[in-house]
Order: C-alpha cells, then structure tokens, then sequence
C-alpha cells in the first residue's frame, strides 16, 4: 500500500469537502485577556480572541500564575512519573483532596485532560461492571462517546434531554442490569442545560448510576463554582462528577469526583490512569489555587455573566442572530 499517497487522498478530502481545518498561531498577552498576537504569513497582528474557553481568564490570574512559579522553584517541571510509581506529588493530592470538597464527594481523581478522564472513567465502567448498560444522551460529547464504546459495554442512547424517553428506555431492562446514564450539564455547542433533577429522579427510579460531565458548568455556576449541580443544590444526587481544569479555572487537566470506592476503582483498572505520566507539579499547583481563589470569590463570575448579556444585547441590535439558550455559550 503507498501509505503517503493514501493520508494524502484522504486529507483532500477534507479540503473538498470544507471540513480542512488551518491552526490559528496566537500569543495571547498576559496581563490582556482576550488580546494576543496572531502569527500569520511571515507577519503578525494583534487581534481580540472570541472563542476563549478561558471563560473567567484564570489563565492570566496572578495568583494562578505565582503558584505555578513557587510549584516549579520546589519541584521542577514534571512529575517524573506515573502515578503509581514515583509521580503522585503532594500537589496532586492537595488538588484531588480540594476537588472533593468541591463537589462535596469523598474523593477526586485527576487525569491529563478533561478528554481522558471521560474516556478513562466511562471506559472502565463499562468493562468492569458485568452486564452493564450505559444510556448516553444524544449530545453527549466525544469523549464520552469513545469512552463508552471503548468500554463495550452495551449503549442506548436517549433523546436529548428528555428524562421521558429515558425512563421508556430504562424501563426495558430488569433490576438485575446495571445501569448507567451519562450527561453532561451544559452543552457546549447549544449551551442548553440538562434537566438534572427530573434525570436523577429517573435514575433514582431504577437503580441507576449517574455520570455528569460538567466541563462547561465548573467554576462558573454554583456559590463556589462546583458547577450547575451544586447552583440546584442536588450534588450528592450525583454519583460520578467529572470536570476540567482547562476551562474556567484556566489550567489543564481532567478530573472526576465521588465515593472513596468508586474512585479507587478507577485508580486501579483504568489503563488511561495507570500508564500515563502524572500532571506537572506546577500544573497540579495552578488548579489548586484556582478553585481555592474562585471558591471564595464570585468577581469574575458576575464580570463574566455581564459581559455574555452585553454581547447578547449587542448582537441583538446589530441584527446579528444567535441561540436562544439559559447559558453562557453564546
């Protein structure tokens, strides 16, 4: 087979199609959230970035920015290896210890990005759990999705936010199947949010474990940021919560949080938690004080709730059309 000539064919397929996606080359300021500098054709140009998923510019947040120098003046740049063996790091279990209290669960466990924790979580779930079924909303993200067929276990997917047809789908399975439903809170390409209550009270109906990925919702919603499961006060109706650290609070990492069991259950089967080396100190470092700084201050995100009605607004009078929908993405 004449590999070069196969990538090839197949990359212009994109371009045919116009699904051939160009990196946009960016320095962002620091100190200047959203400014930054685009690197293109030999020439540069300063430009405003408006599909930031730093939603509360905590990658730019000063004590963020010193806790990582301290992390790296004490420990150096990385881990030095996976968990296991020599790379869990004092700051990887002050990060897991403050991710726990967060969501109000006994443990957290972090893991590269917020990607690899669904895959890594869903994945394990479904393959250690005999017999298990796993109900997927429609929207539910990529990650989610080839976790779950990673895990092979059996999946059913349920119509978007409808805790009706997930209930006539669950009701076709016995209560000697375990089950699984898996959603997430806000969605990003929507930015509608799941009815978390009604789908808890299915759940609860059925013996079911709940899986919630709230990647979009972390930091920004809630008294302490813990997401919208916590701004509805139903986060211990939540068996497994999942987030990242590379959104709102402005660093990077993936995480779940709940039992003592479950999560040690992770930590020993999963293969995309065991075999990877650990997060940089300095990383582990920078989340911790970001969750700590937003527990405790609501500044940005009342800053950031104005700034998406002002756009809104602004959109609106320019006749510029946008989804009508109760969260931030706009």
């Amino acid at each position: 087979m004449d590999f070069e000539a196969h990538f090839t064919a197949k990359v212009e397929e994109l371009h045919e199609e116009g699904r051939y996606r160009v990196f946009a080359d960016l320095k962002r300021h620091s100190g200047s959230f959203p400014r930054a500098t685009r690197f293109i054709g030999g020439e540069t140009q300063e430009v405003t970035v408006w599909c930031s998923n730093d939603y509360l510019g905590m990658g730019q947040n000063t004590k963020v920015a010193d806790a990582m120098h301290k992390a790296i003046d004490e420990c150096g740049t990385g881990a030095g290896g996976t968990r296991n063996i020599s790379g869990t790091n004092h700051y990887h279990v002050l990060l897991e210890n403050e991710l726990a209290d967060l969501h109000n669960k006994q443990s957290a466990l972090i893991f590269t990005s917020g990607y690899v924790s669904n895959w890594a979580a869903l994945g394990t779930l479904g393959a250690n759990i005999k017999n298990c079924v796993i109900f997927s909303d429609a929207s539910n993200h990529a990650s989610m999705i080839e976790g779950i067929r990673h895990s092979r276990a059996e999946k059913r997917i349920w119509k978007h936010n409808d805790p009706a047809d997930l209930d006539r789908i669950l009701s076709e399975y016995g209560d000697d199947v375990p089950k699984i439903i898996a959603f997430e809170s806000v969605y990003s390409m929507d930015g509608d949010i799941a009815p978390i209550k009604e789908i808890c009270d299915v759940a609860d109906k059925h013996g079911a474990l709940t899986y919630l990925d709230e990647v979009h919702a972390v930091g920004l919603y809630g008294p302490r940021g813990g997401g919208i499961a916590e701004r509805e006060g139903i986060m211990d109706r939540l068996s497994v919560i999942e987030g990242t650290l590379g959104k709102a609070f402005g660093v990077m990492g993936g995480y779940i949080a709940a039992s003592d069991a479950l999560c040690d259950f992770i930590r020993s089967y999963s293969s995309g938690f065991i075999f990877t080396t650990a997060l940089p100190p300095a990383i582990a470092a920078g989340a911790l004080e970001s969750i700590k700084y937003l527990k405790e201050n609501d500044a940005e995100r009342i800053a950031q709730k104005e700034r998406v009605a002002r756009v809104r607004k602004l959109l609106d009078a320019k006749g510029i059309p946008h989804m009508d929908n109760p969260s931030h993405i706009i």
